[in-house]
């Protein structure tokens, strides 16, 4: 009678003790991975941060990147990111060739490697110390830097609304770094935080989505694509009619209805932005939980599977060319190791530039309006196509969603033709084509800070009545 007891006591015991100690084992892990993604996170800030503004003729410090892109940045990478050891290697040129940050005692340090046209991509979790240098890098055409003295606009329409969004009258505890305001096609006002200038970039994060769509509809123009085309995907076609994702779209994925499950609210992808792996591994895989077209799930694989749709084409015309023909050339997409753009979020850009982005859907997809170098880069309705929410919208925020852009429509004050692009810490571009204005807010918002933005639109909107 004794042995069966104990037998089902040791039985018991070892049933709970089991998952504790799978558990515990787990937490290992998972603190682990997170200091591989902090460590990547630092790496590719610091690299981007210093080498892009470089690149600029701007400067920033290793101390300037602690303290706004390293600083109220998500948890639980918040808590381990700042102490982490790093080096920033240079080549003999001066030129910054990678960062290397320390995680493990076990491992090789993350590292972030600088490419001239491509900014800095993140190499994979453990890749060796000794990795193959980058190829050597492009020297780029001298470039005017040359900015509107900021003096001049003290005087301006806009200047304590400005004012007012470096401080909090629009988010409590928000960190805004520029703020600016152009109309018939001129800057009226802008104001940068201590340490940013005109040519100081900072990463667009999901903004780089609207970029994308802009992409698409360069693509569009050139009669190659549709955005009713399937994205076509080899890792798709390759099951054949049986593949539902065949029938996932340009257009779905531009408007966050591809149908794809998503593991986080906003489909974080961290493995592809700090772990170092690639689109085509981190993106391509996810399978479908909802027919194409039919549910709003905002998703960066999305936005990343849209630029697949066109791989074909940014490969031949890569996204530097088109920041070349709009003048924005202080503004860098970058990619992953094996040289896909993540236009999800991995663009750095200034102020100016992306008022440059917005005056051109102001001008309906043309550059240089009304002179003889006027040069179609949109299709002439495709305005319209990224401001309509024709697809399924997103449940209860106070904005639409259009194909790539937020839709400013609900909100009093506001004209309803308003659209806008969104980038998480606090990037914005908001387009207004029936007042033809633009304005850009950029800021470091810690995580749980919000900027308001379309307050901010209606106090600008108004003070230029």
């Amino acid at each position: 009678m004794i042995k069966p007891i104990l037998g089902g006591l040791a039985a018991f015991t070892f049933a709970f003790s089991a998952p504790l100690a799978a558990q515990s084992a787990q937490e290992k892990l998972d603190s682990r991975y997170d200091r591989a993604l902090a460590a990547g996170y630092k790496a590719l800030m610091l690299c981007s941060a210093i080498g892009n503004a470089e690149r600029n003729g701007a400067k920033r410090t290793p101390e300037s990147v602690h303290e706004w892109e390293l600083t109220g940045i998500q948890a639980p990478l918040n808590d381990i990111v700042q102490d982490l050891d790093y080096e920033i290697v240079r080549r003999p040129s001066g030129q910054i060739a990678h960062v290397a940050v320390d995680w493990a005692e076990d491992m090789p340090p993350r590292v972030a490697a600088y490419f001239s046209e491509t900014g800095c991509s993140a190499l994979p979790i453990g890749t060796a110390e000794d990795w193959s240098e980058p190829a050597r890098p492009i020297e780029m055409e001298p470039r005017d830097n040359s900015v509107t003295a900021w003096s001049q606009f003290k005087a301006s329409p806009v200047r304590d609304e400005v004012e007012a969004a470096f401080g909090d009258q629009y988010g409590k505890g928000t960190r805004t770094t520029a703020a600016l305001v152009q109309t018939d096609s001129e800057i009226i006002d802008w104001q940068f935080a201590q340490g940013y200038t005109p040519q100081t970039p900072q990463r667009t994060w999901s903004v780089a989505k609207s970029i994308a769509a802009t992409l698409v509809g360069a693509a569009v123009l050139s009669g190659e694509y549709s955005v009713e085309d399937p994205i076509n995907m080899n890792y798709w076609r390759s099951g054949g009619s049986s593949e539902p994702r065949n029938a996932i779209t340009i257009d779905h994925a531009l408007r966050m209805a591809s149908g794809r499950y998503s593991d986080t609210p906003g489909n974080r992808t961290d493995p592809l932005y700090w772990g170092g792996s690639t689109v085509n591994e981190a993106a391509t895989g996810w399978p479908l939980v909802t027919k194409p077209g039919t549910v709003f799930r905002y998703a960066n694989n999305d936005t990343l599977m849209a630029i697949k749709g066109i791989d074909g084409w940014v490969s031949y015309y890569p996204p530097r060319e088109f920041f070349e023909k709009l003048g924005m050339d202080n503004t860098v997409a970058e990619t992953d190791i094996r040289g896909d753009y993540i236009l999800s979020s991995q663009v750095w850009s200034t102020a100016d530039d992306l008022a440059k982005l917005g005056q051109l859907y102001l001008d309906n997809g043309v550059i240089n309006k009304g002179t003889e170098d006027e040069e179609r880069l949109l299709p002439e309705n495709w305005r319209e196509y990224v401001s309509a929410p024709s697809g399924p919208q997103p449940d209860g925020r106070p904005v639409g969603y259009g194909a790539g852009f937020w839709l400013m429509n609900k909100s009093d004050g506001i004209p309803p033709d308003t659209f806008a692009a969104f980038g998480n810490r606090g990037q914005y571009v908001v387009i207004v084509p029936s007042r033809n204005v633009v304005i850009v807010r950029r800021g470091e918002d810690p995580a749980g800070a919000r900027f308001d933005i379309i307050a901010f639109t209606r106090d600008v909107l108004a003070a230029l009545k």
